[in-house]
């Protein structure tokens, strides 16, 4: 079995730099209702996932599903429009192939943004909060299975999975540029049903600020590999369990579009910083 995902793997690559034009220093995965930041990239290369062998296919609708490369504030970025989630039936392994896949062209940093749910009181729906840590209660691990050593170490440490160095500058980036940028704990959970107000005062309780479905198998992938990693999550809405009120993912999706324009002017004067 892991001698046939190190196939898979090799072979998307294998595939992929025959065709791209240069090798990406940045990868970046676009989250819920964020994919807009591509129309801001220097185009030099565009697959649709289909094309490219192995590659799962999303099955959400708000996930376009293309790899793009280009240059974005001067910097060589590689861009996935749209992901893959546990609860479309992947394993993490299978969810995170695209990402394994662009860490053989040996980038630097990892960027992945999310759309999630406010769990802090404090958040308000277009809030923007640096994730400075994680809870994984997905049920998986990309890692489960023997180690491919040329990849990364058998027991990677995720004592500062989130780069303090790139939060301080994106702090920075965004105190000058006049956005309020909160710092919280983001807990991933399996899905595809939203929380309930028992889950969400759980949640709460063990030490999260915002909740999602994503983005936690990708940076383990991410920290395995040797990247540097920034994780930015756009607060959809807020669950207050003593207060609670349905959860409609049109909304999150609607929300995480509002806040569009500003994440992805912080993120092009972030980039423009390194």
């Amino acid at each position: 079995m892991e001698d046939h995902y190190y196939k898979i793997v090799n072979e998307c690559f294998n595939f992929l730099k025959d065709k791209v034009p240069f090798s990406p220093e940045i990868i970046i995965t676009l989250g819920t209702g964020l994919s807009g930041l591509a129309e801001e990239v220097e185009i030099h290369f565009k697959i649709p996932y289909q094309e490219i062998p192995h590659f799962p296919v999303s099955s959400v609708e708000t996930h376009i599903g293309e790899l793009i490369l280009g240059y974005l504030s001067g910097k060589r970025v590689a861009l996935l429009r749209g992901r893959f989630h546990y609860y479309e039936g992947y394993s993490a392994k299978e969810l995170t192939l695209p990402l394994r896949v662009l860490t053989l062209f040996k980038p630097k940093i990892y960027l992945v943004s999310n759309a999630a749910g406010g769990l802090n009181l404090a958040f308000k729906p277009g809030s923007l909060m640096l994730i400075k840590d994680h809870i994984n209660l997905i049920p998986d691990n990309p890692l489960r299975g023997p180690n491919i050593e040329e990849w990364g170490e058998r027991f990677p440490d995720l004592s500062q999975a989130y780069d303090k160095e790139l939060r301080d500058k994106f702090k920075k980036t965004a105190q000058e540029l006049g956005e309020e940028l909160f710092e919280g704990v983001y807990v991933a959970v399996p899905g595809p049903s939203l929380e309930t107000p028992a889950e969400t005062r759980f949640l709460r309780m063990i030490g999260a600020d915002a909740v999602g479905m994503s983005t936690v198998p990708e940076v383990i992938v991410a920290v395995h590999s040797g990247l540097k990693v920034l994780g930015i999550s756009v607060i959809a809405n807020v669950n207050d369990p003593d207060n609670f009120q349905p959860i409609l993912f049109e909304e999150v999706v609607k929300s995480a579009q509002a806040t569009e324009n500003r994440l992805g002017k912080l993120i092009k004067e972030f980039l423009k910083r390194l």
